[in-house]
Parts: structure tokens; sequence; C-alpha cells
């Protein structure tokens, strides 16, 4: 359970996606008044370096946020398209970006001045970065070191009460922030799904949340890999919206083959995270146009091979 470490996937095609989106949701909630609280259920660390061990060990970053990065290319030759968007993705590599990739990279950039992306801000740290002094964020992790450390990370903000880590299991206690005082809540559910009951987790507590707090929202990032699950929870997490009468949003992003490939010397080798995914219940108006925008060029600019593609659908 607890050997999953964020730290080797830092800044990958995935965050990329999940933190693209996770801004591009607060910069909506965040345009009213009232206070809005951030609860995330699975934590990390908070703050992760791209020099590290870690990141070196895996690589990961460099086909994510190191190729956004990155000076432009040549226009591309092959052009990923979207099963269910129906949009191209530009050949032109000199297009400019689309508004919510832009904006991801502007966060980006705050944590790193002299340019580069040697520090890579979790989910945690974008959404405090981005928090006014009256919203509140709850964090939860259980994993003992990522714990210790999200604590030290934390404590070099001197938020005080604006934030709190609990070490606590964040599908078994999250809820009882639910709903807010302010009535005004953003969940971000994305566990390791190292083990398969995590898949059911996120649904019965999303199930939860929803019968506590109906007009909260809440977003789901999984992994797209072949395992029935992975494909089931986008499915059960649609009826379930539909069910309760709430509107949803699906994203995916796909980067790669999923097939196993043969090494040179006749070994099966696996080909890593192809895809990944982020549901949205109760999702900003705002965000079905701007990922439209963004998909397309995130498609073309972190494909790993010509199985590249998008889809984005919406409902309610």
């Amino acid at each position: 359970m607890f050997s999953y470490r964020h730290a080797f996937h830092a800044g990958n095609h995935a965050d990329v996606l999940k933190h693209t989106v996770l801004i591009a949701t607060l910069d909506h909630l965040l345009e009213k008044e009232a206070a809005l609280t951030v609860v995330d259920t699975h934590a990390g660390a908070g703050l992760y370096r791209l020099d590290g061990d870690y990141a070196d060990t895996s690589g990961e970053a460099a086909d994510g946020i190191l190729r956004l990065l990155a000076p432009p290319k040549e226009p591309a030759t092959a052009v990923p398209t979207a099963k269910s968007a129906a949009k191209k993705v530009p050949t032109d590599a000199e297009a400019p970006l689309a508004d919510a990739i832009a904006r991801y990279l502007e966060v980006i950039h705050d944590f790193n001045p002299k340019g580069g992306a040697r520090v890579y801000p979790g989910s945690p740290f974008i959404v405090q970065h981005l928090l006014r002094d009256h919203d509140k964020l709850k964090l939860f992790e259980l994993h003992p070191t990522d714990a210790r450390t999200l604590d030290a990370n934390i404590a070099q903000l001197e938020a005080g009460r604006q934030i709190a880590v609990l070490r606590e299991d964040g599908f078994g206690s999250a809820t009882k922030f639910l709903p807010p005082p302010s009535r005004r809540a953003l969940v971000l559910m994305d566990p390791s799904y190292e083990i398969k009951s995590d898949y059911a987790r996120v649904l019965d507590f999303a199930a939860e949340a929803l019968k506590r707090f109906a007009t909260g929202t809440y977003a789901v990032w999984y992994p797209i890999i072949p395992r029935p699950e992975a494909h089931d929870l986008p499915r059960r997490l649609k009826t379930m919206a539909t069910k309760a009468g709430k509107p949803w949003l699906h994203a995916t992003l796909t980067v790669k083959s999923s097939k196993l490939t043969a090494t040179p010397t006749g070994e099966t080798k696996r080909p890593g995270l192809p895809a990944s995914g982020m549901f949205l219940i109760n999702p900003p108006y705002t965000l079905k146009p701007l990922l439209a925008a963004a998909l397309p060029q995130l498609a073309e600019k972190l494909a790993q091979d010509r199985n590249a593609t998008f889809s984005l659908d919406s409902g309610g």
C-alpha cells in the first residue's frame, strides 16, 4: 500500500493533464468572493525536485512538462485526432498556446522564476498558490515518508490555519469537511490506484460526498491502463452524476500505445503509463471550451508515438 511515490512521476504527461484541468477549474471557482474550501484526498509530498534522484530515475518529466518548456520543433507530420471531440491537432509549431496550457505554464514558472522546471509543484502547492487568504485547503496523506515531507514543505509557507495537513485516509474521513461553512468546495481525488480497491473507493467516496454536498465540484484523476476497473470508473462516475442530475465532464489524454513491446533481446517491455483521464462532477461551464482548445495541442506536443489522441465529453 505504501510503495507508491509520486516523486518518480512528477511532471509527467498525467500531471500536465491533471494540473491544467485543476488550474482552469480553480481560476473559475475563485472568481466569486465567497470562501472556497479545497480538499485533496491524496496530497503526496506537495513539492518535487525534477533534478533529484527520484525524477532522474524515471525521467518521466522529460516527456511531460519539460517538453512544453522546450523550444518549438518543426511541424509534426502525424496528426493525432480525437475520437469524441472531432478536433484536429494543429500542425503549426508556432501557433500560440491554448489559454489553459499557457496558464498552466505560468503557474509552473511562478515556482521557477529563473526559468525551466527544477521544481515541480504538486496539487497542494498549486492550489495554495492560487487560493486567497480567506480560502481553506485540507490535505490528506497516509504514506509515512510523504506525509513527513508534506508537513515540512507546507510549514515553509507559514500559511497558518489556511492549510490543514492530516495523516488520515482521505477516503475515510475527508467527507467530514463537507459541506464547508461557505458551501463552496472543490474535492480532488487522485489516489495511486496501485491496489484495485482504489477504483471502488473513489466511487464510494464520490457517492457519499455528493449525498452530503450535492453542489460541490468533484474532480477525479485516473490512469487509463489495461485493467477493467480503469475503464469502468468513468462510466460509473457518469452514471452516478446522471442519476444525481448533475453535469459532468470527462477529458482524456493518450500519448502512446498501451501494447507490450519486445526488446532487441526478446524480452517483453511494458510501455509505462500510456494515458490518463480527468472526470469532473459539477464542472465550471468555462472548462469545456478551454480544454477543447488545449487537448489537441497537448496530444501533439506530448505524443510519444502515432497513437497519441484525446477525448472530451460532457453531459447533464
